[in-house]
């Protein structure tokens, strides 16, 4: 395949195959961060929240075998190869849910959303990428350095399990009990053991952040051009699509510009499916400009927390990178925060 394809449109296709997958299981599914919060704070249903830990145990078990047969090397992603900054990670993360909250969708959610018709989520996809890409790259990157610098990991473990590594216990048992030990837990659940689907669905999500990261470190392994090992995330991602778009003629194609569009296609033929694609528009401007200030929050404090719901949620959770449980919790403290002022209302955006 790389040999007819190049790295980079090798790269392309497997983001593309695992998107596609992400964006069926957002529209047949139902499988969204915005949605599993809600439904767990205001509904007393956490079915969709377990749909979570399936896919973050599932990712576990598979990224860990891949790193214990020498299939991925964990220090080379982004995730365990450079230092943590719990402050970064704790301030992006809040500002990732509270916007996600005040959107009504996270980047991934918005994609798969556009997919199934709804114009609403392609001003937030738009707004998010370049509002990413504005503090990853942009006019505020300076500042974002000065304030987080970003360091090499060196040899200090940046990883629950490269911290056991040491104690005698391998890369292979660590993530097959802590993975298994989540998995049990998610379905430690009447109403979820009752609900086939959602188990296959997150279980489905967990192995398609499993197949980016085992099909780019194969990219690296054979090819003869440097590729990135990455796997899916839909912050700064979104930003470089955009960028592909209207530079397509001089910019290679990577595995982000093909993960995108593999969620856009999944979420547009899982809609077509089900009967549930249609054309939606925004009728109310305050709804429209409460959605854009949330799409402008989620793209930098994505890249602060070096990951979105996806990237830090089940990415890097997946590599049981330190920063994972962390962003996991202020993206979950911000979208409650987002949520109760627009539900119970204690302020008022408008």
């Amino acid at each position: 395949m790389i040999d007819t394809l190049g790295e980079a449109n090798a790269a392309a296709v497997v983001g593309l195959l695992g998107g596609l997958v992400l964006g069926l299981a957002a529209r047949i599914g139902r499988f969204c961060t915005l949605g599993a919060i809600e439904d767990y704070l205001y509904s007393s249903d956490d079915r969709r929240l377990r749909m979570w830990g399936l896919a973050i145990g599932t990712a576990i078990i598979g990224a860990h075998l891949a790193m214990a047969n020498g299939s991925l090397i964990g220090t080379d992603t982004a995730y365990l190869g450079q230092a943590w900054n719990p402050i970064a990670t704790i301030l992006g993360g809040l500002m990732f849910g509270y916007g996600m909250a005040l959107s009504g969708n996270c980047g991934y959610g918005a994609l798969a959303r556009l997919g199934g018709g709804d114009m609403r989520s392609f001003v937030i996809v738009v707004v998010m990428g370049l509002s990413a890409y504005f503090v990853m790259s942009g006019p505020l990157a300076t500042a974002r350095l000065w304030m987080f610098p970003i360091n090499p990991a060196g040899t200090a473990p940046q990883g629950i399990s490269q911290l056991l590594e040491p104690t005698g216990i391998g890369l292979a048992t660590s993530g097959v009990l802590i993975g298994a030990a989540i998995l049990v837990l998610s379905l430690l659940s009447r109403a979820m053991l009752r609900s086939p689907s959602q188990i296959i669905w997150g279980i489905v999500v967990g192995l398609a952040i499993v197949s980016g990261w085992l099909g780019t470190a194969w990219i690296a392994r054979t090819g003869f051009a440097a590729t990135s090992l990455q796997t899916h995330t839909f912050a700064a991602p979104i930003g470089e699509t955009l960028l592909w778009g209207m530079t397509a003629s001089g910019t290679a194609l990577s595995f982000s510009v093909g993960s995108v569009a593999g969620v856009l296609l999944g979420a547009c033929l899982g809609s077509f499916s089900k009967g549930h694609f249609r054309w939606e528009a925004c009728e109310d401007p305050r709804e429209l400009r409460r959605q854009i200030f949330g799409a402008a929050l989620m793209g930098p404090g994505a890249v602060l927390a070096v990951g979105c719901s996806i990237g830090q949620g089940i990415s890097a959770f997946s590599l049981l990178a330190f920063s994972a449980p962390v962003a996991f919790v202020a993206i979950f403290a911000g979208a409650a925060i987002g949520l109760n002022q627009l539900i119970v209302g204690f302020a008022t955006i408008d």
